[in-house]
């Protein structure tokens, strides 16, 4: 029997947007796919047994970005999709946030999330569609869930807010905002922006939880028509009495270490010595069990949480005794590694990056195979979190979904600042190493690729700067953290990251443990993170206050010329012959854009110049008036062909090539000599006349055509660029009698 299908729509903005269910993968715990104009996502969420052992939550989210929904055929070796892009990376890491603090609290059995383009449109964005998409598989599956959650983008264009745009309504937006969040609270932003105000961030934010409402109301319809009944399952609960107990014990043990002068290495390392303490003194002399060391560490874990939460809440005390609204010191320098094109040491408290920039010619932009956005990137940043940055030892090779995150992150803050290709026609790698890391690394490495950059040379717009916000929430009593520790960003509620400059945000990413939080919090976040960006901006500019004037000496220097479109076949040549000739005998780069931008790399003057004069050459057109040194290329009875330019001569005729009567050619010019001449006449079909006597005489090339013998009695020349042909006369280049002066006063004395 065929499946029948169940369908739901609302409206996203003034888009319509319609769920599907019940005709496709209907084994899965719950499964839709959304659709917003010919675009089309697929979800499908399953519950899987309990993994014992484990004290977090093993929920994955994967995004399969399938380049069939494009129409398109991957371009990878084997024609098919590979691991994932960072675009899906990102995307999956994007659905993830909402999602996971709405899982009941000590849930261990397995949720798999999966997602994959169906169609895509080059219109509708594919992003918010899989956070709905998810949320609505979770709401009638039989996964226990606290949603829905509800996904939207809002786009600043042309001094209006707009819900829902388009991926062509995008690209005029000077902000690309996407939140999700609850029908109470946002639980997750993400944003970057060409420098908006904190006000405007406030009521976009706020226009887009009013947003999500309907798409919302839609999810719970569905759930409480189709959804399946919730699956029992058995949670992780802590034992409130055992907390207790571990809170009564240790108390005063964690406060004394609290009250010490703060180093991560010691309070953690002292955090694992009285957590270790604690768990011999409940065992009492017994052997435990590892369930039962699980339990007490668990126990012991959550009374720490309290006694430093509260400490903060109730008494503004932090781990490190900062105030709430203090900024750690702060340490920056530039020029470290002296090779690379430019580097950034940016330190603050015990979190260090050092970024360095990489300058290369347009051709080594990093070419991406997606199904939305651009397909290349003149500017990347990446980012690397290696394990000695923590004290610790790991696995090491490729990069984590949070350094793909982080990396992302930072480039969208950058992004607003960077020059355009035709102010600074270079490709931009920036590469930010974490060399140590206690909280808040992400906006190091935004900071550090600031520094960098201007160590560099490279002429951004402002100088960027970002700090990471914290929050400790208890009922009605919430307390925001400035620049927040590795430690309070773990038994927080909250981790707001804010960049940009002194004129506005350029990114912005907040994530939330708890249910979420009201649009007041959000406001009184970022206000506060803008005093903190500008106090760390002021403190970078110490060491370098604006881009250096110009490039270090061995930073490939890129300079662009302009030529004719119908003559980059000529500089490329057959099979590329001419360019990679070009390139090997002047130690340079060149690369070519369709329009006839040709993009010079030399790390020296002498090659660019060398480069640029020979590509002038190839593409240069002839003048008439104009005087040329050439090579004789070929001699007949009547006249000699000299070549002028690159693969373009043309016709001295015997009588204008010296001043005295000339019996024959080559008492004049043989093949292979050089010839000085001037330009003095181009057919429409291209064929070009030169005199020799004209430079002889002293004549302009009005003058010269007045005493060229073939205009009076004929005479052949060959087309420009033509190597055969041309020697037979032809009507075209006879002078009608029209043509003649009137008036032989207007003449020159004929010199005999």
């Amino acid at each position: 029997m065929k499946p029948e299908a169940k369908y739901f729509s609302t409206l996203l903005g003034n888009k319509e947007v319609s769920f599907e269910t019940g005709r496709i993968a209907r084994l899965a715990g719950g499964s839709v796919i959304l659709r917003q104009g010919d675009s089309m996502m697929f979800a499908a969420a399953t519950l899987g047994d309990a993994r014992e052992g484990i004290d977090f939550f093993p929920l994955t989210v994967s995004y399969e970005e399938r380049m069939y929904a494009g129409g398109t055929i991957p371009g990878s070796f084997f024609r098919r999709e590979g691991r994932p892009s960072t675009d899906a990376t990102l995307v999956a890491r994007l659905t993830d946030r909402p999602l996971r603090p709405l899982f009941p609290e000590g849930m261990r059995n397995e949720v798999q999330i999966i997602l994959m383009s169906l169609s895509a449109d080059e219109e509708n964005a594919l992003d918010m569609l899989a956070i709905n998409a998810a949320s609505a598989a979770l709401m009638i599956s039989d996964i226990p869930f606290g949603g829905p959650v509800g996904a939207v983008r809002v786009g600043f264009i042309n001094g209006n807010l707009v819900v829902n745009p388009s991926i062509s309504e995008m690209a005029e937006s000077s902000l690309d905002l996407r939140v999700a969040g609850t029908k109470d609270a946002i639980l997750m932003v993400e944003a970057g922006a060409n420098e908006v105000t904190e006000v405007l961030m406030v009521e976009a934010l706020q226009l887009a939880h009013e947003s999500i409402q309907p798409i919302i109301a839609v999810q719970e319809k569905m759930a409480a028509e189709l959804g399946k009944p919730k699956r029992e399952i058995k949670y992780n609960v802590l034992d409130t009495a055992m907390v207790e107990a571990a809170r009564f014990s240790v108390q005063n043990r964690v406060t004394n270490l609290l009250d010490q002068p703060y180093s991560k290495e010691n309070l953690y390392g002292g955090i694992d010595v009285i957590q270790a303490d604690f768990v011999e003194e409940m065992a009492a002399g017994e052997e435990l069990t590892p369930e039962q060391i699980l339990s007490l560490k668990a126990a012991f874990d959550e009374a720490e949480k309290q006694i430093v939460r509260s400490r903060i809440l109730y008494e503004g005390k932090r781990p490190d005794n900062r105030k709430v609204y203090e900024v750690r010191e702060i340490y920056s320098d530039v020029d470290i590694a002296p090779r690379t094109h430019g580097s950034g040491l940016f330190t603050r408290g015990e979190t260090q990056v050092l970024t360095t920039v990489t300058l290369g010619t347009p051709k080594e932009a990093q070419e991406l195979d997606n199904l939305n956005g651009p397909d290349s990137k003149r500017y990347m940043h990446h980012y690397n979190f290696p394990p000695f940055s923590t004290g610790e030892t790991r696995r090491v090779g490729g990069q984590s979904r949070r350094e793909i995150g982080h990396g992302a992150l930072a480039e969208r803050a950058l992004e607003p600042v960077i020059p355009d290709e035709k102010t600074f026609p270079y490709t931009m790698r920036l590469v930010s190493e974490v060399m140590a890391s206690n909280g808040s690394s992400s906006m190091a490495s935004v900071c550090g690729s600031t520094l960098a950059l201007m160590d560099a040379g490279v002429p951004i717009t402002a100088p960027v700067s970002g700090v990471a916000m914290g929050l400790i929430k208890e009922g009605d009593k919430h307390v925001i953290l400035t620049d927040i520790l590795g430690t309070e960003d773990h038994l927080g509620d909250m981790d707001f990251k804010v960049a940009g400059t002194r004129n506005g945000i350029t990114a912005l990413q907040m994530d939330i443990k708890i249910g979420g939080i009201t649009s007041e919090i959000m406001a009184e976040a970022l206000n506060r993170a803008q005093d903190a960006r500008f106090y760390i901006l002021d403190k970078m500019l110490e060491v370098i206050d604006a881009p250096r004037p110009s490039l270090k000496a061995h930073v490939p220097r890129i300079e662009s010329i302009k030529v004719p479109i119908d003559k980059i076949g000529a500089i490329i040549g057959p099979g590329g012959k001419n360019i990679r000739a070009l390139q090997e005998e002047t130690n340079t780069k060149i690369d070519i854009d369709d329009d006839g931008t040709v993009f010079i790399a030399s790390t020296s003057g002498v090659g660019f110049e060398e480069a640029r004069d020979r590509i002038l050459a190839l593409t240069e057109t002839a003048e008439i008036g104009k005087i040329y040194t050439g090579k004789c290329v070929r001699v007949t009875d009547f006249g000699a062909f000299i070549e002028i330019l690159p693969g373009v001569d043309g016709m001295v005729h015997v009588s204008q090539l010296a001043s005295e009567r000339v019996g024959k050619v080559e008492d004049v010019v043989n093949v292979g000599d050089e010839l000085t001449v001037m330009v003095i006449d181009i057919s429409p079909d291209g064929k070009i006349r030169l005199s020799r006597k004209a430079l002889l005489e002293g004549w302009t090339a009005e003058e010269a055509r007045e005493h060229d013998s073939p205009r009076k009695s004929g005479g052949g020349s060959r087309s420009g660029g033509q190597r055969s042909g041309g020697e037979r006369r032809s009507s075209g280049d006879r002078r009608s009698s029209g043509d003649r002066r009137s008036s032989g006063s207007d003449r020159r004395p004929r010199r005999n």
